[in-house]
């Protein structure tokens, strides 16, 4: 019966600090210090707006990388993954790619950060375990960078603002692994709160908890088992149409300064979107309009009217498979499937596109139904084995003394 996978409680932290630790000490021969741990993310809302400078409203969620460490004089890093039972090695002041072990590439790009920043980093000993779905779109790139940042800034003593240390992952992402990110994903790994939600503006930076009123209801997690072979490319198009369309209608738009589309009201479309070439109107509708649902869904949250907060995942996931153009039909399947359920409030693809994941609102009562009317109908219709997580909205970078 595929399709219905993962439905209950990832596995308790306790337990995996306790193997991650034994792994630890039987392979370097000696106890970790302490295990930093930072978490996935999944975005309720708020889709590819992070690099137009707009709002976001990620959670963490309760899967997580945990790295157990202890710190070396000599500047040598001796890393360890669980999962692939692999090694990986490097020093401190020479940070290279190693393509044999392309995941610590993360951890490497994190020592390179650091230096650039002007920081002086311990060696380490490390070992590393994940339960965060690697290419669902659950973000466990920036879970590794962040926590691998929570091992150095402690084996160092550096005490590095989370703030900062989101920066200076996004900007291992960006520089060193070579992946265009946005400042989302390292923003929820190092900040986020439990049962609450983290509204962020891109553009400045700035930060607020935004709780959760989920009381009967749950955050259901749908990966469609698409792995994203159109993103890399399709997205800096994305990126490069933004910006297109911001550059056009700033030459017409002279009120005030447009430096992203951020700054576009919907007035503004309404008036001069005749100017744009179609598809750029479209991308462009797609972040004004979705800009302006992000902060109506904060406001829905405030109020508690989660009837409305729902309506707007749906929305937000008409646009981005209409206008935005980053849906493929299996995250359309999901979607379809769930909002004809009674006892879902709302659904849509979140993530980048092109494959990965839904997010879904659902009654508690309804989990079961969800399972058997859009999971394993999905792998029937499909021949795909999704998988289900029922997610809670978790705590940011957490370092556990051992």
């Amino acid at each position: 019966m595929g399709g219905a996978e993962d439905v209950g409680a990832p596995a308790r932290p306790g337990e995996r600090r306790r193997r991650l630790a034994g792994a630890f000490e039987s392979r370097f021969g000696r106890p970790p210090v302490a295990v930093s741990e930072a978490p996935g993310r999944v975005n309720l809302i708020g889709e590819h707006v992070d690099y137009n400078e707009g709002h976001v409203l990620p959670i963490a969620i309760d899967r997580s990388i945990m790295v157990a460490f202890a710190p070396r004089p000599d500047g040598q890093v001796r890393l360890y993954s669980l999962d692939f039972d692999q090694e990986s090695a490097f020093h401190v002041e020479r940070s290279e790619k190693d393509p044999e072990a392309p995941w610590s590439d993360y951890v490497r790009g994190v020592a390179w950060a650091l230096r650039e920043a002007g920081h002086r980093i311990a060696g380490l000993d490390a070992a590393l375990q994940g339960d965060v779905p690697v290419g669902a779109g659950l973000s466990s790139s920036a879970a590794l960078e962040v926590a691998a940042l929570g091992a150095f800034d402690a084996a160092s003593g550096l005490r590095i603002d989370r703030r900062d240390m989101a920066l200076l992952g996004q900007r291992a992402e960006n520089d060193f692994v070579g992946v265009a990110c946005g400042i989302m994903d390292q923003m929820a790994a190092a900040l986020a709160r439990a049962g609450h939600a983290l509204l962020i503006d891109c553009r400045s930076l700035e930060h607020e908890d935004v709780p959760l009123p989920l009381e009967g209801l749950r955050l259901v997690v749908a990966d469609s088992g698409v792995r994203r072979a159109l993103l890399d490319s399709q997205y800096n198009l994305r990126r490069q149409e933004c910006q297109q369309a911001a550059e056009l209608l700033a030459a017409v738009i002279t009120d005030r300064p447009i430096t992203a589309l951020r700054d576009v009201t919907p007035d503004d479309l309404a008036r001069h979107g005749g100017k744009l070439p179609p598809n750029l109107l479209k991308r462009a509708r797609h972040v004004v309009e979705e800009e302006r649902r992000v902060l109506g869904a904060v406001e829905a949250l405030r109020r508690g009217d989660l009837e409305a907060f729902g309506e707007m995942l749906n929305a937000s996931h008409r646009s981005l498979r209409d206008d935005y153009e980053v849906s493929c039909p299996e995250l359309d399947l999901l979607v379809e499937l769930a909002q004809a359920l009674p006892g879902v409030l709302g659904a849509r693809l979140t993530g980048a596109g092109f494959g990965g994941c839904t997010v879904n609102l659902v009654r508690a009562e309804a989990l079961e139904a969800f399972q058997e009317g859009v999971m394993v109908r999905y792998s029937s219709q499909t021949g795909r084995d999704g998988r289900m997580y029922v997610c809670r909205a978790a705590d940011g970078l957490r370092l556990h003394r051992l």
